[in-house]
């Protein structure tokens, strides 16, 4: 019941606040708030059941005929993931309340803030992979709605399509692997396919499957070569951003990828597919946010790094890679989050977040200044903020890894190359916003905003630092349940201790440290020459091949349908007709459907005479519809009545009386609006010449 509960407040919360008046913003945020809170609350009473390995279910019937159940599940894995989903959305409202302007529609913000939290509880508690499906598309949905939440602006709208555009068609993607995996299993439940690890590798269908369910992670997630839409996402609301990048949407894909670890891990295609695509996403995502001009792009090029560590992790077939990954999920949220935060103060409170026109705030914003601080030195991995921890992780992975001298070698190189490029992109959105002489020409006078808008992102530092400090005692627990839920009996033995002593991950971290601040002066240094676009990788944009995508394929559209298309409605129906019976033939001309061949039942005399009398009465109305208006009308009145029989005849009643219903309904309103159709004019051209000379003459 609790599991109900914790899915079914957030859409009744979702709706309640779209009824609201547009003036009520206390209301709407009170209302949005205790609805996260008391979510936050029920998952967080859950932990005892789901500590020691437990499993929570609970089933509805939903389509029993099609072996269906409606199943929310939780392991540890999916409590760790609801309580940041509903922990986050609590601290996000509240930053919202103040963030979020009286002129704007806030009803609807916060109702489709809900909507969105709900589909990803339901993604995160879904313990049937059809269900699954479902929310996954809804957050696509959901997130379409709030990024394109100013919708008077074109970069909005533009953002939000192409958000929706690569998710959702990573969801069908995702539909497509799913089913195929269902089928492998023989059922859809989640604990079932899990449990079918060797019969889904053995079986020639995986590789299809897994590069489906990949399609489906790396476009929700932003990983390479799907990144280029999450940057465009930045037109949404700053505590939107703050929730998408921290806790839900782009975290659905890792957890995916996390979730299905069990049953399609440990394969040189899982090795390639899934740990490619995090390096280059790592590397490129971290070099591009060197380079941008915007706050949130930083931000978001950043996002696109973190994520592409925690594929990385998941794609070495290392159970402490899986733990690693993990735990920098739940780092990610906390630091990535408040940044967001800042970002939004910095921009509410001067009126712009570019980095060219920002300087010198702490000042006059110290307390945000101080929290920007902190969370992007965990962001960077400096020793004592939880980041740092989770990044020694990966660096350890890396060293551990075997194979060729390129990737022996190459991996660690890229994970220093990464780290270092973390340093410098934190160390310039630090240093350009807050340090310096003052800013003059900025649009708003800048100062703190209000404590309670300040609370949330306080509250994420302290985590940052209390977990950096003793994350055993903090986060361990958790992290256990959360790794031990998806492992079971594969689970490693690993330390979450601050100081390891002296080794080559420390080593790495140092060289990344190092690297990091020397790439930042050179860059500060150099800073009037630097290209006005990222270099070297500019011309590979995402966005630009997106665009071309999309106005080529409207292109080609219109070819077609200029090719196809015709103003008269019979040809359209031919070209229907045929393309049907097509499609219908050719499995049957493959076979695939002939091989054991049904005897044929004989015809039964009264069925033919019956569909003989249809035909003609088919026949009878297209003849007649050129002399006879009346009689054609009755002639297509016994067509219909024909189909009626013939329902009636294969022991189908429903069908037959909704058939009859309809022709009924359907020759009285012909019939009725025949007196009002002009009459018919004879004679061809003439005939019609000579109708117009009396039209004029009236």
């Amino acid at each position: 019941m609790s599991l109900i509960l914790i899915l079914a407040l957030p859409f009744v919360g979702s709706l309640c606040a779209a009824l609201l008046p547009s003036n009520a913003r206390n209301a709407e945020s009170w209302l949005a708030g205790l609805t996260a809170l008391a979510c936050t609350v029920l998952v967080a009473s859950l932990y005892p059941q789901v500590a020691d390995g437990g499993i929570i279910r609970a089933d509805l019937a939903w389509a029993p005929a099609l072996g269906l159940q409606f199943t929310l599940r939780m392991d540890g894995f999916a409590w760790l993931f609801a309580f940041i989903v509903s922990a986050m959305g609590t601290l996000v409202v509240l930053y919202a309340r103040y963030y979020m302007s009286p002129e704007d529609p806030v009803p609807r913000f916060f109702s489709f803030f809900q909507a969105f939290m709900a589909a990803m509880l339901g993604v995160v508690l879904s313990g049937n992979l059809i269900q699954l499906v479902l929310f996954w598309e809804m957050t696509s949905l959901a997130s379409f709605m709030l990024i394109a939440y100013w919708h008077h602006r074109l970069d909005a709208r533009r953002g939000a399509r192409m958000a929706l555009t690569v998710t959702g068609a990573g969801g069908l993607c995702l539909l497509a692997g799913v089913l195929i995996l269902g089928h492998i299993v023989g059922s859809y439940d989640l604990d079932q396919v899990l449990a079918a690890a060797d019969k889904v590798q053995a079986d020639p269908w995986y590789p299809a499957v897994l590069i489906l369910v990949a399609l489906g992670a790396l476009t929700k997630s932003a990983q390479f070569p799907f990144q280029f839409w999450l940057p465009n996402a930045m037109a949404a609301p700053t505590p939107v951003s703050a929730y998408l990048h921290s806790a839900t949407m782009v975290k659905a894909g890792v957890f995916l990828l996390a979730r299905f670890w069990p049953v399609l891990s440990g394969t040189e295609e899982w090795f390639w597919i899934i740990g490619g695509a995090g390096l280059c996403s790592l590397v490129l995502g971290a070099y591009a946010a060197i380079f941008q001009q915007d706050m949130k792009g930083v931000l978001a090029y950043s996002t696109i790094s973190h994520l592409g560590l925690i594929t990385l992790l998941l794609g070495m077939n290392s159970s402490l890679g899986l733990v690693a990954a993990i735990f920098h999920m739940v780092n990610h949220a906390t630091f990535k989050a408040s940044l967001f935060m800042a970002a939004g103060i910095v921009d509410h409170e001067t009126g712009t977040r570019d980095l060219g026109r920002l300087s010198g705030l702490r000042r006059a914003m110290p307390i945000t200044a101080t929290l920007a601080m902190v969370a992007a030195a965990a962001m960077a991995g400096v020793p004592l903020l939880n980041g740092f921890i989770s990044k020694e992780m990966f660096f350890a992975e890396t060293t551990f890894i075997s194979g060729d001298p390129f990737i022996q070698y190459g991996l660690p190189a890229m994970a220093v190359l990464a780290s270092a490029f973390s340093v410098t992109y934190s160390l310039r959105f630090i240093l350009q916003v807050f340090f310096g002489p003052p800013a003059h020409d900025l649009p708003r006078a800048p100062h703190e905003p209000p404590r309670w808008m300040l609370l949330p992102s306080g509250l994420l530092v302290l985590t940052c630092l209390v977990v950096g400090i003793i994350p055993g005692i903090t986060l361990g627990p958790f992290l256990e349940t959360a790794a031990h839920s998806v492992l079971n009996r594969d689970m490693p033995a690993y330390s979450l201790s601050v100081w390891h002593g002296l080794n080559l991950p420390l080593a790495m971290s140092f060289i990344a440290m190092v690297a990091g601040v020397v790439l930042y002066l050179a860059l500060r240094a150099h800073q009037r020459a630097l290209p006005g676009k990222v270099p070297f990788i500019y011309r590979f944009d995402g966005r630009r091949t997106f665009e071309f995508l999309m106005d080529y394929s409207s292109v080609a559209a219109s070819w077609l349908l200029r090719r196809v298309a015709s103003p008269r409605l019979q040809v359209q129906m031919v070209l229907i007709v045929v393309g049907t019976l097509l499609v219908a033939w050719l499995p049957l001309h493959r076979g695939v459907w002939n091989d054991a061949p049904a005897p044929i039942t004989p015809l039964d005399p009264a069925f033919v005479v019956l569909w003989i009398v249809g035909g003609i009465c088919a026949l009878g109305t297209a003849f007649q519809a050129k002399y006879h208006r009346l009689a054609a009308l009755i002639l297509a009145g016994g067509a219909g009545l024909a189909v009626c029989l013939t329902f009636v005849w294969f022991s189908a009643p429903d069908l037959a009386l909704t058939q009859l219903a309809v022709e009924v309904v359907t020759v009285v309103l012909l019939l009725l609006g025949l007196r009002w159709l002009p009459r018919r004019i004879e004679g061809g051209t003439e005939g019609i010449e000579a109708g117009r000379q009396g039209l004029r003459a009236r």
